[in-house]
């Protein structure tokens, strides 16, 4: 499903977010990217997203060459992944339906489709009451869950999180984590960037850990569960 084969990624300047980084995740496994402040998590996963370019060296997703791959086939390319950030990226004049709905509007699916799977997806994360509610009434956990709704409603083949329970409390964390293993259980790919060891420590799934912008360890070459 990702494949990086000795990428670097250079910013203007000289600075270098990412060293000859070079690994492999399978299709349906789910993997935490680990790492101090700074160490390149983030960047990975916006190279993944072609949210940016690597410098050197080739990426596969999905069998798609990123390297090669032309700016105007990027939002189709982005379609078959779901995106989730710490702070939610919720739009806080619209309701919680409407928020997950907005993938599938830019897609231009129909509006009965739109319904049951905003509804669906909504269910998935335990919003299902709180269609109608406007984020700001919501809890900072509940954000979170309607980040993921909105993620998961295009049925993504690839799940990234970017520090998803940054700003949660440690059960609230643990409930998050749990929800993209019920996605990755059904075969969705998924790969979360956290720096919160202990919810590492509470799942078994492989582990790759980035330092000074480079791979510094992989608990599994072959998947841990």
């Amino acid at each position: 499903m990702i494949e990086f084969t000795n990428v670097v990624k250079r910013y203007p300047g000289g600075y270098e977010a990412l060293s000859n980084l070079s690994f492999h995740v399978a299709p349906a496994e789910m993997v935490f990217l680990t790492g101090h402040s700074g160490a390149g998590k983030s960047t990975l996963l916006k190279l993944i997203a072609l949210i940016e370019r690597a410098t050197r060296g080739h990426i596969l997703v999905d069998r798609s060459n990123l390297g090669q791959m032309s700016r105007r086939n990027i939002p189709h390319f982005r379609r078959s992944m779901g995106i989730v950030f710490q702070n939610h990226n919720l739009l806080f004049d619209r309701s919680v339906f409407d928020n997950v709905a907005l993938p599938l509007i830019i897609t231009g699916v129909r509006n009965r489709e739109i319904g049951r799977r905003v509804r669906a997806a909504l269910d998935k994360v335990g919003l299902l009451g709180k269609e109608k509610h406007l984020p700001i009434a919501l809890s900072t956990g509940e954000q979170q869950r309607v980040g993921i709704a909105r993620a998961v409603v295009n049925r993504p083949k690839l799940l990234l999180a970017d520090e998803p329970t940054g700003n949660l409390d440690p059960e609230l964390s643990a409930e998050i984590m749990g929800i993209f293993q019920d996605f990755n259980s059904i075969g969705t790919t998924v790969m979360v960037a956290t720096h919160d060891v202990a919810i590492i420590d509470k799942f078994p799934f492989r582990v790759l850990k980035l330092g000074q912008s480079r791979l510094i360890s992989d608990s599994g070459s072959e998947q841990r569960h």
